[in-house]
This record gives structure tokens, sequence and C-alpha cells, in this order.
């Protein structure tokens, strides 16, 4: 019987979550400029995530990371509105119910900052995502908010708290 846990990311996980996230991007085609691939973050995303009202996430099964996703300031909204950051899963975590459990976690958080909405960036061809953020509630913008460097990111999205 397999172990699986979310929790707050640990200095010893960087490496595993940056592989997490660049394998993912890679499997998916995205771009490595203008996207989530190229962030500086990934050196080191316990420091990264390591300030007030941020928290990164990840899935653990087996003293293995399969997924990982995080909450902060949307760059220019700081206040008022938070971004769904760095969502990625492996295959093998996929299909199981795992993406609504850490969006729940993530989007708890959140509320508990006292952030008044959630923004996301995505592209279009990474459907399951989208299905899974309509389905939580996010709404399509017709333009992006902050200043995330995501230029390839083409659909925007944004949630009540």
């Amino acid at each position: 019987m397999s172990t699986l846990k979310i929790r707050e990311i640990q200095q010893q996980d960087n490496q595993q979550v940056k592989k997490v996230i660049r394998d993912v991007l890679i499997e998916m085609g995205v771009p490595k400029e203008g996207t989530a691939y190229e962030d500086k973050a990934l050196e080191d995303m316990t420091a990264e995530y390591n300030a007030e009202r941020k928290a990164y996430f990840v899935i653990e099964e087996d003293s293995k990371i399969i997924g990982c996703c995080g909450i902060g300031p949307l760059p220019g909204f700081e206040t008022e509105i938070c971004e769904l950051q760095k969502m990625y899963f492996l295959p093998e975590a996929r299909g199981r119910g795992l993406g609504a459990q850490m969006m729940e976690t993530c989007l708890k958080f959140a509320k508990n900052q006292n952030y008044k909405k959630c923004y996301i960036e995505t592209l279009p061809y990474m459907k399951d995502a989208c299905k899974l953020y309509k389905k939580t509630g996010f709404k399509e913008l017709e333009k992006p908010l902050g200043s995330t460097g995501h230029y390839n990111c083409t659909v925007w999205m944004i949630k009540d708290l």
C-alpha cells in the first residue's frame, strides 16, 4: 500500500520539484522561454516560498514527489489577488483526483491569507488543467493580470475566494 500526502515543500524537495516541473513542461511541448521553465525560482523553491502570504505544496507518494503547486501574491495586485503558481503533476499522479485535492489545499491557504481572488495563467493545450480550473470555479479573462513574465501563457483565469 502506498503512502500519499500533501505537505509544504522542504529543502530536500527542491531538485525533485524542479525536475517534476520541467519534465511536465517538456512532455506538454511548452516553450522554454516565457513560461515557468526558465523561472529562477526553480533553483530554490523552498527559499522562494519562505515568505509572507506564500506557500508551496507537494504531493509525495512513497518518498517521491509526483505533483506540486503554490500560492503567492500576484505582482501588481499583492493585497487582493493571489496567483496559483507552478501546478504540475507527473503522469502517475493524473486522473486520481489529486489535482482537486491540491486545489483545495492551495485555495484554503489563500483564503486564510485574506486574498479576495485567485488568478492563474496556463496554456490552451493543457486541457486537463483548464478543465480542473473551470470545475473549481475559475472564469476566463480576456487579458492577463499582473506582471508574471509568462508571456507565452495565453489562458488567464480568475476565481473569487
